[in-house]
Order: C-alpha cells, then sequence, then structure tokens
C-alpha cells in the first residue's frame, strides 16, 4: 500500500493552523503526531494510497511543470520510496515548488515528503511521466488508489 508521510516545521512566527493548510492544499493527510524541538514544532501527517496525492498530481500539471518535478523525484528516489521537499509558502497558495533540501531555498523550512511504495517507477510516472513539448507521452493509472 501505498503511504505518504510528511514532517514539517512551525516556526514561532508562523501559525500552526496555516502551516497545516498549506500542507493540505497539495497532499491529503492526517495528523497523527508532533514533536517539539526547542522553539519549533514539527508535525507528523500521513496518507494512505494515491489519492492521498491527487492534488499535488493536479497542481504539477496546472502549472505545468512536469519535467522539473520529474527531476526531483528522481533525485529523491529509493529502492521503495521517493523523498522530495516543497516550499511551505508556495503550497499554502496551492502552487508546487520543489525545494532542493530541507532547509535549502525556503528560509522557514520545507515539507519533507516520503512516499513509499512498492513500485517507486510507476509512482513517479503517474506524479510526473515524461514528456515530448511539455506534454505527457502517456498519463498512467495511480499506482494504489
Amino acid at each position: 500500500m501505498l503511504t505518504v508521510k510528511v514532517q514539517v516545521e512551525v516556526r514561532p512566527t508562523e501559525s500552526e493552523a496555516k502551516v497545516k493548510e498549506a500542507v493540505r492544499n497539495l497532499l491529503d493527510v492526517e495528523w497523527v503526531g508532533e514533536e517539539k524541538i526547542g522553539f519549533i514544532k514539527v508535525l507528523e501527517g500521513e496518507g494512505r494510497g494515491a489519492l492521498s496525492l491527487l492534488k499535488l498530481h493536479d497542481a504539477l500539471r496546472r502549472q505545468r511543470i512536469l519535467d522539473a518535478a520529474r527531476k526531483y523525484f528522481m533525485k529523491g528516489l529509493g529502492s521503495d520510496y521517493v523523498k522530495f521537499y516543497l516550499n511551505k509558502q508556495a503550497a499554502y497558495v496551492g502552487v508546487a515548488n520543489f525545494c532542493t533540501y530541507e532547509h535549502g531555498e525556503s528560509p522557514l523550512g520545507a515539507i519533507v515528503v516520503t512516499v513509499y511504495t512498492d513500485d517507486v517507477r510507476k509512482l513517479i510516472d503517474w506524479l510526473a511521466p515524461k514528456t515530448v513539448h511539455g506534454k505527457p507521452v502517456i498519463e498512467e493509472s495511480p499506482p494504489d488508489p
């Protein structure tokens, strides 16, 4: 079964409700835990099945960034997972913007997303298929609805 795990920091200057909204604008997750590290709260979320990634799937097409997204997914590829980072501020307005690493281009920290699945390649082909002139070559079905 496909499992989406999310970690996101809430800094003292941020609203926890707005940080949660930023995540939910691109991912359907349930909040399952939190941890306090000094003044920073780290929220943990979890989603099950490809439907938890449907908003991200749609955003990548709406923004026409399939090729760029595919490159980020391939960089975070593991044997049974893919890990990537989303800009928290962009996510708040429903935009998928990738960061290179957790504290990279996002000064308030990124949304850290790890997706576990038996078929990582199928997941990537569904989220961000190969394109020709910006159009998907083949639209795959979700790996695990």
